[in-house]
């Protein structure tokens, strides 16, 4: 039995499915307000709990043999924030003190490539780079280095963990509209789109899904994989979503200095809208600095091959594409009934 938690989420319904194709039996942990539309349809068993509440997970855990903990709150931001600290840690924390009560369980950790430190000098970012929290540009890199740095104690402890770091994941089922797939959706609509200089390494969520997998069975205890793809510039990507999509859009090229003043200006326009920024400081930086990844300890160890990162988005695209299709057409026959 493998249990997964934050699988709702794009990585979490993804893996539920490669899990279940490959004939695994699969219990998911679901908040009791959480509607699971990811996992319509999928024969799953479903227990009511939150990574909050330890008294849910020994109960969630029972029979399980890999636990894969992907539950998470994504905040790309730079400012503090307290409930994404206490979500990404103290959820850790309780997960890991429910799999030290019993012996003979597998921690596959969802951490995250923005928890490792950046080489000061440009080199490609791979596996020795450490987990650092102290220099971390926001609450959600800090929360989960530090995450990772409990799960790496309790390994010292004797828990059998493995610890796995995914660049910026696209691809299809992507229900909850991750960061890289705003950022596709936001290329396929109509109008005029402005772009910047940058790049950063796309990764494929079925590969991803795959990478857990393979950490999960060939993976050496208290060692970390990044499971990354292939290195895209911003506008790389915007011309791959359009010739998806066949359609052209004109594009302007817009200043570092102008999409920082803007970047700083979506505080306000998230206060007086409640919506989700379209872009921040934080996820300019991130497209800013170093983006060569390695995922080269991943293939040797775990034989993770990851297909190129354009399928990935082109992919991302018609699943997009097709969804809207449907919404479309499920709006039609409730005006029909009515």
């Amino acid at each position: 039995m493998n249990l997964v938690t934050g699988a709702t989420g794009h990585i979490g319904n993804v893996l539920v499915r490669e899990l279940l194709e490959r004939g695994e039996r699969v219990r998911t942990l679901v908040r009791r307000s959480k509607r699971p539309v990811a996992l319509e349809g999928l024969d799953v068993e479903l227990v009511q709990g939150d990574i909050l509440e330890p008294g849910s997970l020994e109960a969630a855990m029972k029979e399980v043999e890999v636990v894969y903990h992907l539950a998470a709150k994504i905040n790309l931001s730079a400012g503090a924030d307290p409930e994404t600290e206490r979500i990404n840690l103290e959820g850790t924390r309780n997960i890991l003190e429910a799999m030290q009560k019993t012996q003979g369980r597998r921690l596959v950790y969802a951490s995250t490539i923005y928890a490792l430190k950046k080489p000061t000098n440009g080199s490609p970012i791979d596996e020795r780079q450490p987990f650092e929290a102290e220099h971390s540009k926001g609450t959600y890199d800090a929360s989960k280095a530090k995450a990772s740095l409990e799960v790496l104690n309790a390994v010292a402890r004797g828990l059998d963990a493995v610890i796995v770091c995914p660049t910026a994941v696209t691809g299809p089922y992507d229900y909850q509209e991750s960061e890289a797939g705003r950022a596709i959706r936001l290329y396929m609509r109509p109008g005029v789109k402005f772009l910047v200089e940058g790049a950063y390494d796309f990764v494929d969520v079925r590969d991803v899904a795959e990478g857990f997998i393979l950490a999960a069975t060939k993976g050496r205890s208290g060692e970390t994989y990044i499971l990354g793809g292939d290195r895209m510039t911003v506008g790389e990507v915007a011309a791959t979503v359009w010739a998806a999509t066949g359609f052209w859009h004109p594009h302007l090229k817009v200043p570092l200095t102008l999409a920082y003043f803007v970047a700083g200006l979506m505080s306000f326009y998230h206060d007086l809208t409640g919506a989700r920024p379209l872009f921040t400081r934080y996820s300019l930086d991130a497209i800013c600095s170093n983006s060569r990844i390695s995922h080269a300890k991943a293939s040797r160890e775990l034989g993770f091959s990851p297909r190129p990162a354009r399928e990935a988005i082109v992919d991302s695209v018609r699943w997009f594409q097709a969804r809207m299709k449907g919404e479309a057409f499920a709006e039609i026959e409730r005006e029909a009934a009515t």
